[in-house]
């Protein structure tokens, strides 16, 4: 088993993106998890069109201009993913997507990994019973990392079950925590990364969307 390639898991979601009209359809993403997809900076401030959604629809529509696409939010701040399992039926597959994205790692702190993974598990089978294209997000940063303390730590663990589920599914992966960790390495500041306690700065948002738009490859 192995993580998805990401020059050819969404071959077939490409080609439909490169189709002109009449020939083309609808192609629905559906970005779903807590306050980060949402857009939350400073809580209570929402500003979703400098957040990685948005900002991958429009990486999006740069290589694919005759495409029709349709990147549909249905995440809620403050949640973790055994709530978001428990909605996923409900307000996820009514959507009908093509390619779905799930993000709750920096929340699932607020339960047990062996309750995120069972959360996790179910919504990644109730979406490949729909044939429905995966790609799993590791967290982005928040202020723990300054101190590297337990919280840190339970972090690091959600990273790892998040790496394995994707690994064992054989589905895509967007490995936002490396993508940060990367950054920093090249001699940044981290800070740059962060707006607020735990949500991503616009410039960690802009990672975040490139890294998931390496998986839409123009034709």
């Amino acid at each position: 088993m192995a993580i998805a390639d990401c020059f050819t898991y969404l071959d077939s979601i490409n080609d439909e993106l490169a189709k002109r009209w009449p020939d083309n359809r609808t192609i629905n993403i559906v970005c779903h998890g807590h306050s980060v997809p949402s857009g939350y900076y400073c809580t209570p401030y929402v500003d979703p069109f400098h957040a990685y959604p948005h900002l991958l629809h429009r990486l999006i529509k740069e290589r694919f201009p005759y495409a029709v696409v349709n990147v549909i939010v249905t995440a809620i701040g403050g949640e973790n993913s055994g709530q978001g399992a428990e909605r996923f039926e409900s307000t996820v597959l009514c959507h009908q997507p093509d390619v779905l994205t799930i993000d709750y790692g920096l929340n699932d702190r607020q339960i047990t990994l062996a309750e995120s993974e069972k959360a996790w598990r179910f919504m990644i089978e109730k979406a490949l019973e729909q044939n429905i294209k995966l790609i799993l997000l590791t967290p982005s940063w928040e202020q723990s990392y300054f101190v590297k303390n337990d919280t840190w730590e339970l972090l690091e663990k959600h990273v790892r079950q998040i790496r394995s589920l994707a690994d064992e599914y054989e589905i895509g992966l967007s490995d936002t925590f490396t993508e940060f960790q990367r950054y920093v390495d090249q001699g940044a500041a981290p800070q740059d990364l962060m707006c607020h306690i735990n949500h991503p700065s616009t410039l960690g948002h802009q990672i975040i969307a490139q890294a998931l738009s390496r998986w839409f490859i123009a034709r």
